[in-house]
């Protein structure tokens, strides 16, 4: 008797610690090293904190925080006049900038995402605060704008994808001639004499 294998589609997926597997790598905790604008971050969450502080010396201190969570805990707890004045107009965008290059630069967090297809994706909170119900859900109830920024760029890898591939099928193949197609010539071979033109053959 044949069993076959039924594919079941993703509706939702819900992620908030990092270590949970396999989503805990969708959250800005999960300890991967990114490149972001010509610098080296042990976590997004390290990528996307670093914009935030209006000091140097601010910045430095939460970029040595002991753990990404710490970093996040005393990031949120910045004074305002520590806090760059446009940031709450450019955080949003910096952020999908920040998963952008964590998705694209490491190849097994790509695939996770993709494989997720056209689920929901929800950063599922526990804590109910301010900041939980802006980035996540918290009882089913946040605005959950990190779970929005991973499906726009899930989104956006995943047509990039179909092009690459549509790309590849209508490419034309180029076509490699064998060297055993060229004739060869042997020792035995006589070289043709040129005949030289009669006046016929140049008057025609």
């Amino acid at each position: 008797m044949t069993q076959t294998k039924t594919k079941i589609e993703l509706t939702e997926v819900r992620f908030y610690r990092a270590s949970e597997k396999p989503y805990g790598a969708f959250s800005n905790l999960y300890r991967r090293e990114i490149e972001f604008e010509g610098e080296k971050f042990a976590t997004s969450e390290h990528a996307y904190q670093a914009g935030k502080a209006r000091k140097p010396e601010v910045r430095k201190w939460l970029m040595e925080a002991p753990s990404p969570a710490l970093l996040a805990m005393a990031a949120h707890g910045l004074y305002v006049w520590d806090i760059n004045s446009d940031w709450s107009r450019i955080k949003f965008d910096r952020m999908k900038r920040v998963l952008h290059a964590k998705y694209t630069q490491h190849e097994d967090l790509k695939q996770l995402l993709l494989s997720t297809g056209t689920a929901r994706l929800v950063e599922s909170a526990t804590v109910d605060n301010a900041v939980n119900r802006l980035w996540g859900e918290v009882g089913g109830v946040g605005k959950n704008k990190l779970g929005e920024l991973l499906m726009e760029v899930r989104a956006e890898l995943a047509a990039t994808a179909a092009a690459a591939k549509i790309k590849s099928k209508t490419e034309p193949k180029v076509a490699i001639r064998s060297s055993a197609a060229k004739p060869k010539t042997t020792a035995g071979d006589t070289p043709r004499t040129k005949r030289r033109p009669t006046a016929e053959s140049l008057s025609a």
